[in-house]
């Protein structure tokens, strides 16, 4: 229960905050937003021959005004429903449930006429600006993208067998800058025809059996990295393959 002083406090808060926000949106027009157009907004009698970039930035400015003021509209509502809320005695009382808004709650908001249970800001949007759908990369929108145990040529595939070839990105755009403008795409380093190192140089019979290793460059760098680890594959210790790569496990 809120004391004689603690409401007499919190009302000159508010009453403080309402008269601030009241002469911002005064003095500055409500950001402008009482003309029609931006570009009366800017001074300018048409966009006709403005630059698209310099259209651009304008739009920007005005998406932001109007944000603003969406911002300052909300801030001011609120104020307005607690003063309402005091003069008809329910102020620290939630509107929803009507239980008891402690008192550190409403020092910190004194605009709230909710508890944090029924704060109407409970809610997270997760909408998003659908340039973002058009921007994002091309996998995920296609039949098999979605299905990680596959090893199926999917759109993931298909964009890394064109951007290997180039893109319009440098290495400063990377976080991790590679050697090869080559490489200069989303997961360059992966695998391509097979997924695990050994599938380049291990060949397999039509039951899944293994019964070669082929030598070239994976192998030797992957015979390496089991020498340093002291372990063994789950076909056998590769290294035992070193003198005649081509003996069937059977032999």
């Amino acid at each position: 229960m809120l004391s004689t002083q603690q409401l007499a406090d919190l009302q000159i808060r508010l009453l403080k905050e309402k008269k601030e926000l009241e002469q911002h949106l005064q003095q500055n027009d409500h950001f402008g937003l009482t003309r029609a157009f931006d570009h009366e907004a800017m001074g300018e009698l048409s966009n006709y021959d403005n630059h698209p970039a310099d259209n651009g930035t304008d739009l920007y400015e005005r998406e932001k005004d109007i944000a603003l003021n969406e911002h300052y509209e909300l801030e001011l509502s609120n104020i307005n429903q607690a003063l309402e809320a005091m003069q008809n005695g329910t102020y620290g009382k939630c509107a929803v449930c009507g239980g008891e808004i402690p008192i550190d709650r409403l020092e910190a908001l004194p605009n709230t006429i909710y508890c944090k249970e029924h704060s109407p800001d409970q809610v997270i949007s997760h909408d998003r600006p659908v340039e973002e759908g058009v921007l994002m990369p091309p996998w995920g929108k296609f039949d098999m993208d979605d299905k990680n145990e596959d090893v199926v040529f999917d759109a993931e595939d298909s964009w890394q067998s064109v951007a290997e070839w180039g893109t319009s990105e440098t290495p400063s755009d990377l976080a991790f800058p590679q050697d090869e403008y080559n490489d200069i795409y989303i997961e360059a380093n992966e695998n391509v025809g097979y997924v695990e190192d050994y599938e380049n140089f291990v060949g397999v019979d039509m039951y899944g059996k293994n019964s070669k290793v082929y030598p070239n460059p994976q192998h030797e760098h992957y015979e390496e990295e089991l020498d340093e680890e002291g372990i063994m594959t789950s076909f056998g210790d590769l290294p035992a393959y070193e003198h005649d790569p081509y003996v069937d496990n059977d032999d």
